[in-house]
Protein backbone atom coordinates (compact mmCIF):
# COMPACT_ATOMS: atom_id res chain seq x y z
CA UNK A 1 0.00 0.00 0.00
CA UNK A 2 1.37 3.27 -0.54
CA UNK A 3 1.86 5.88 1.97
CA UNK A 4 -0.43 8.98 1.14
CA UNK A 5 1.85 10.88 2.80
CA UNK A 6 4.96 10.28 0.85
CA UNK A 7 7.43 12.80 0.77
CA UNK A 8 7.85 15.04 -2.46
CA UNK A 9 11.32 16.32 -3.70
CA UNK A 10 13.33 18.84 -3.89
CA UNK A 11 12.12 20.00 -7.74
CA UNK A 12 8.51 19.72 -6.70
CA UNK A 13 7.30 20.96 -3.28
CA UNK A 14 6.32 25.34 -2.77
CA UNK A 15 7.81 25.22 0.38
CA UNK A 16 11.65 24.19 0.03
CA UNK A 17 11.70 25.20 4.32
CA UNK A 18 9.48 26.46 6.63
CA UNK A 19 12.56 29.61 7.31
CA UNK A 20 14.61 29.04 4.24
CA UNK A 21 17.01 30.71 6.54
CA UNK A 22 20.09 30.10 4.18
CA UNK A 23 18.33 31.39 1.10
CA UNK A 24 17.37 34.62 3.02
CA UNK A 25 20.67 34.81 3.71
CA UNK A 26 22.09 34.75 0.53
CA UNK A 27 19.45 36.81 -1.03
CA UNK A 28 19.69 39.42 1.08
CA UNK A 29 23.21 39.89 2.15
CA UNK A 30 25.36 41.05 -0.86
CA UNK A 31 28.44 38.63 0.74
CA UNK A 32 27.80 36.33 3.34
CA UNK A 33 30.49 34.92 6.25
CA UNK A 34 29.86 31.35 7.17
CA UNK A 35 32.37 29.44 8.94
CA UNK A 36 32.92 25.83 8.74
CA UNK A 37 33.97 24.61 12.39
CA UNK A 38 37.18 22.70 12.70
CA UNK A 39 35.80 21.06 15.69
CA UNK A 40 32.12 20.29 16.74
CA UNK A 41 32.43 22.35 20.09
CA UNK A 42 30.19 24.84 21.60
CA UNK A 43 33.29 27.31 22.59
CA UNK A 44 34.24 27.34 18.80
CA UNK A 45 30.79 28.13 17.53
CA UNK A 46 30.26 30.90 20.45
CA UNK A 47 33.69 32.35 19.06
CA UNK A 48 32.74 32.42 15.60
CA UNK A 49 28.92 34.12 16.37
CA UNK A 50 30.59 36.98 18.45
CA UNK A 51 33.24 37.35 15.98
CA UNK A 52 30.28 38.34 13.21
CA UNK A 53 29.74 34.79 11.35
CA UNK A 54 26.20 34.83 9.38
CA UNK A 55 26.20 31.19 9.40
CA UNK A 56 27.62 27.65 10.77
CA UNK A 57 28.61 24.45 9.45
CA UNK A 58 29.44 21.54 11.22
CA UNK A 59 30.19 17.79 10.08
CA UNK A 60 29.62 14.34 11.78
CA UNK A 61 30.82 10.84 9.56
CA UNK A 62 33.76 12.56 7.87
CA UNK A 63 37.42 12.83 7.73
CA UNK A 64 38.20 16.70 7.17
CA UNK A 65 41.35 17.06 5.28
CA UNK A 66 42.23 20.43 5.74
CA UNK A 67 41.98 19.98 9.12
CA UNK A 68 43.14 16.66 10.04
CA UNK A 69 40.43 16.04 11.89
CA UNK A 70 37.72 12.86 11.82
CA UNK A 71 34.40 13.45 12.66
CA UNK A 72 32.66 10.26 14.16
CA UNK A 73 29.17 9.27 14.32
CA UNK A 74 26.06 12.07 14.59
CA UNK A 75 25.35 10.14 17.80
CA UNK A 76 28.41 11.86 19.44
CA UNK A 77 27.43 15.41 18.80
CA UNK A 78 23.67 15.46 19.05
CA UNK A 79 23.84 16.90 22.48
CA UNK A 80 26.83 19.63 20.93
CA UNK A 81 24.52 20.40 18.06
CA UNK A 82 21.52 21.05 20.03
CA UNK A 83 23.61 23.54 22.14
CA UNK A 84 24.74 25.64 19.25
CA UNK A 85 21.05 25.31 17.49
CA UNK A 86 19.66 26.92 21.07
CA UNK A 87 22.02 29.62 20.58
CA UNK A 88 21.97 30.96 17.33
CA UNK A 89 19.03 31.61 14.87
CA UNK A 90 20.78 31.65 11.92
CA UNK A 91 21.49 28.86 9.10
CA UNK A 92 23.45 25.81 10.69
CA UNK A 93 24.36 23.32 8.03
CA UNK A 94 26.29 20.02 8.28
CA UNK A 95 28.13 17.84 6.52
CA UNK A 96 26.62 14.32 7.09
CA UNK A 97 28.75 12.02 5.73
CA UNK A 98 32.77 11.73 3.36
CA UNK A 99 30.88 8.97 1.26
CA UNK A 100 28.29 8.00 -0.56
CA UNK A 101 27.88 4.44 1.46
CA UNK A 102 27.82 6.26 4.46
CA UNK A 103 25.05 8.27 4.06
CA UNK A 104 22.26 7.20 6.38
CA UNK A 105 19.24 7.65 5.60
CA UNK A 106 18.41 7.07 9.05
CA UNK A 107 20.66 9.99 9.92
CA UNK A 108 19.88 12.56 7.73
CA UNK A 109 16.09 12.38 8.47
CA UNK A 110 16.87 13.24 12.14
CA UNK A 111 18.29 16.67 10.87
CA UNK A 112 15.87 18.83 10.18
CA UNK A 113 14.33 17.56 14.29
CA UNK A 114 17.63 18.82 15.73
CA UNK A 115 17.46 22.38 14.04
CA UNK A 116 19.64 21.89 11.02
CA UNK A 117 18.62 24.30 8.02
CA UNK A 118 20.64 22.80 5.41
CA UNK A 119 23.08 19.84 4.89
CA UNK A 120 26.47 20.69 2.25
CA UNK A 121 27.68 17.85 0.37
CA UNK A 122 29.81 16.04 -2.52
CA UNK A 123 27.12 15.76 -5.44
CA UNK A 124 28.94 12.26 -6.16
CA UNK A 125 28.41 11.40 -1.79
CA UNK A 126 24.97 12.65 -2.35
CA UNK A 127 22.54 9.95 -2.78
CA UNK A 128 19.22 9.90 -4.59
CA UNK A 129 16.98 9.73 -1.39
CA UNK A 130 18.35 13.29 -0.53
CA UNK A 131 16.59 14.86 -3.27
CA UNK A 132 13.35 13.93 -1.51
CA UNK A 133 12.14 16.57 0.77
CA UNK A 134 14.02 16.50 4.34
CA UNK A 135 13.21 19.12 5.77
CA UNK A 136 16.21 21.07 4.73
CA UNK A 137 17.67 23.26 2.35
CA UNK A 138 20.47 21.86 0.00
CA UNK A 139 23.51 22.84 -1.34
CA UNK A 140 26.36 20.51 -2.92
CA UNK A 141 30.31 20.25 -3.75
CA UNK A 142 32.12 19.87 -6.44
CA UNK A 143 35.41 19.53 -7.13
CA UNK A 144 38.55 20.52 -9.48
CA UNK A 145 37.47 17.03 -11.78
CA UNK A 146 33.40 17.78 -12.07
CA UNK A 147 32.64 19.12 -15.92
CA UNK A 148 31.58 22.72 -14.66
CA UNK A 149 28.75 22.79 -17.50
CA UNK A 150 26.91 20.54 -15.31
CA UNK A 151 26.22 22.76 -12.11
CA UNK A 152 23.87 24.37 -14.69
CA UNK A 153 21.12 21.51 -14.09
CA UNK A 154 21.47 22.09 -10.40
CA UNK A 155 18.09 24.55 -9.69
CA UNK A 156 15.92 22.33 -11.62
CA UNK A 157 16.46 20.07 -8.65
CA UNK A 158 15.39 22.68 -6.01
CA UNK A 159 19.03 23.31 -4.58
CA UNK A 160 19.47 26.09 -2.85
CA UNK A 161 23.69 27.01 -3.28
CA UNK A 162 26.91 25.44 -5.10
CA UNK A 163 29.95 24.91 -2.98
CA UNK A 164 32.81 25.50 -4.74
CA UNK A 165 35.44 23.43 -3.95
CA UNK A 166 37.59 23.33 -6.84
CA UNK A 167 40.92 23.58 -5.54
CA UNK A 168 43.28 20.77 -5.76
CA UNK A 169 44.04 18.39 -2.76
CA UNK A 170 47.79 19.41 -3.33
CA UNK A 171 47.58 23.15 -3.46
CA UNK A 172 45.73 23.43 -0.21
CA UNK A 173 46.58 26.51 2.13
CA UNK A 174 48.73 28.50 -1.28
CA UNK A 175 47.77 31.98 -2.21
CA UNK A 176 44.10 32.48 -4.18
CA UNK A 177 45.09 33.40 -7.95
CA UNK A 178 43.63 35.06 -10.98
CA UNK A 179 43.34 31.29 -12.63
CA UNK A 180 41.43 30.56 -9.18
CA UNK A 181 38.84 33.68 -9.69
CA UNK A 182 38.15 32.75 -13.21
CA UNK A 183 37.01 29.35 -12.30
CA UNK A 184 34.49 30.76 -9.58
CA UNK A 185 33.53 33.80 -12.18
CA UNK A 186 32.72 30.82 -14.77
CA UNK A 187 30.54 28.99 -11.69
CA UNK A 188 29.12 32.19 -11.34
CA UNK A 189 28.02 32.70 -14.31
CA UNK A 190 26.89 28.39 -15.17
CA UNK A 191 25.24 27.60 -11.95
CA UNK A 192 22.44 29.16 -11.50
CA UNK A 193 22.47 28.92 -7.91
CA UNK A 194 24.91 31.46 -5.50
CA UNK A 195 27.98 30.12 -5.64
CA UNK A 196 29.77 29.69 -1.98
CA UNK A 197 33.39 29.91 -1.70
CA UNK A 198 35.51 27.36 1.05
CA UNK A 199 38.66 28.50 2.13
CA UNK A 200 40.52 25.50 0.50
CA UNK A 201 43.54 28.81 -0.48
CA UNK A 202 45.03 30.64 1.81
CA UNK A 203 42.61 33.53 1.55
CA UNK A 204 42.99 36.37 3.26
CA UNK A 205 41.00 39.48 4.00
CA UNK A 206 42.11 41.41 0.68
CA UNK A 207 40.72 38.59 -1.30
CA UNK A 208 37.14 39.60 -0.27
CA UNK A 209 36.60 42.90 -2.86
CA UNK A 210 37.42 40.37 -5.80
CA UNK A 211 35.77 37.51 -4.70
CA UNK A 212 32.69 39.76 -3.89
CA UNK A 213 33.23 41.47 -7.74
CA UNK A 214 33.15 38.18 -8.78
CA UNK A 215 29.64 37.11 -7.85
CA UNK A 216 30.07 35.09 -5.04
CA UNK A 217 27.77 35.42 -2.70
CA UNK A 218 29.30 33.60 0.59
CA UNK A 219 32.79 32.99 1.60
CA UNK A 220 33.12 29.95 3.73
CA UNK A 221 36.20 30.30 6.27
CA UNK A 222 37.75 26.55 7.23
CA UNK A 223 40.67 25.53 9.15
CA UNK A 224 42.61 26.47 6.60
CA UNK A 225 42.41 29.65 7.60
CA UNK A 226 40.73 29.51 10.91
CA UNK A 227 43.54 27.06 12.72
CA UNK A 228 41.68 25.14 15.43
CA UNK A 229 42.53 26.86 18.23
CA UNK A 230 39.18 29.43 19.92
CA UNK A 231 42.14 32.21 19.17
CA UNK A 232 43.06 31.57 15.88
CA UNK A 233 39.71 30.84 14.93
CA UNK A 234 38.27 34.33 16.87
CA UNK A 235 41.20 36.42 14.58
CA UNK A 236 40.61 35.40 11.45
CA UNK A 237 36.39 36.01 11.61
CA UNK A 238 37.09 39.24 12.87
CA UNK A 239 39.44 39.94 10.23
CA UNK A 240 36.84 38.83 7.41
CA UNK A 241 34.23 40.03 8.71
CA UNK A 242 36.06 43.68 9.03
CA UNK A 243 37.11 43.43 5.30
CA UNK A 244 32.84 42.11 4.26
CA UNK A 245 31.89 44.96 6.39
CA UNK A 246 34.45 47.64 4.71
CA UNK A 247 32.88 46.58 1.14
CA UNK A 248 29.58 46.17 2.23
CA UNK A 249 28.13 48.17 4.71
CA UNK A 250 27.77 46.57 8.25
CA UNK A 251 24.26 46.24 7.39
CA UNK A 252 25.21 43.95 4.53
CA UNK A 253 23.51 46.73 1.92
Amino acid sequence: MQNSQKAGHLWDREDISKTARLQTMLGEKPLSLIVSLPGNDLALARAALEEGADALKVHYNVGHRASGNHFGSLDEYTEVFRAIRSEFGGPLGVVPSGSIEGTRREDVERLAGMGFDFYSIYAHHLPSFMLQDLGLESTFAINNEYDTSLVASAAHYGFTALEASIVPGNEYGTPLSFADVLRYRQLVLQAGVPVLVPSQRKLVPEDISVLHHSGIKAIMLGAMVTGKTEDELRRAVSSFRNAIDRLTGRDGS
